[in-house]
């Protein structure tokens, strides 16, 4: 299965993916670059869904998204990271022994394609204490005066385009492929929010529905 090269070759461009998969976005825009060939086996009954980041966690988080969906239309898709953890290697060989475990006749491979990044800094509000004291004269007040300030937060906005690659196991061969592209906003006082890894399934395995590539 050559396309599982990439978990070799492109590994070292996701680093950042699981900082920026924990933010807002909207719904992405898909571009289909790579026709179905006549010759294609589909529709498929059974997929293994690999992601590749350079996280276990938005791994995860992404492959059971679209699990779950495929489910939805009667797939039986089968996360890679539920037979793994995070010390498994990420090879092909792995993933090939998956396929033969789970009686897979596709894959779905997606991964990061490209990452931009720029920041708006954000100035935080200070917050003062009073602390009022008489003296001696009528009306007259000692005032001390406490201010903390906040370090300047960052708020973060990412373009981001992930590529989703689906290959025949009988032949080993790519079928179908697509650019998921988006614009993801993180805000600084947001911890995680993990709406993108939904909104990434549903853009992904509804295209995969459009196509007629899974039977439902």
């Amino acid at each position: 299965m050559a396309p599982l090269k990439l978990v070799r070759a492109r590994m070292l461009v996701l680093i950042g993916i699981s900082s920026v998969l924990v933010a807002c976005s909207t719904a992405p825009q898909i571009t289909r670059i790579h026709e179905i060939p006549e010759s294609a086996d589909l529709p498929y009954k059974k997929i293994l869904v690999i992601t590749l980041f350079s996280a276990f966690d938005p791994r995860r988080y992404l492959e059971d998204e679209i699990v779950k969906k495929m489910a939805e239309f009667g797939v039986d898709a089968v996360a890679s990271t539920s037979m793994m953890d995070s010390k498994t290697p990420v090879t092909r060989e792995t993933f090939l022994a998956m396929v033969d475990k789970i009686g897979a006749d596709a894959v779905l491979v997606t991964h990061l394609e490209s990452l931009q990044t720029s920041g708006k800094v954000k100035g935080m509000r200070p917050e003062a204490t009073y602390n009022l004291r008489p003296t001696y004269y009528y009306n007259v007040f000692s005032v001390d005066l406490q201010e903390y300030r906040e370090p300047p937060a960052v708020d973060m906005m990412h373009t981001l385009t992930l590529m989703s690659e689906l290959y025949s196991a009988r032949n080993r061969e790519p079928v179908w492929a697509i650019e998921s592209y988006s614009k993801v906003a993180q805000k600084h006082d947001v911890v995680k929010d993990y709406s993108i890894f939904v909104i990434e399934a549903k853009a992904i395995v509804d295209f995969m529905v459009k196509d007629k590539l899974i039977a439902h």
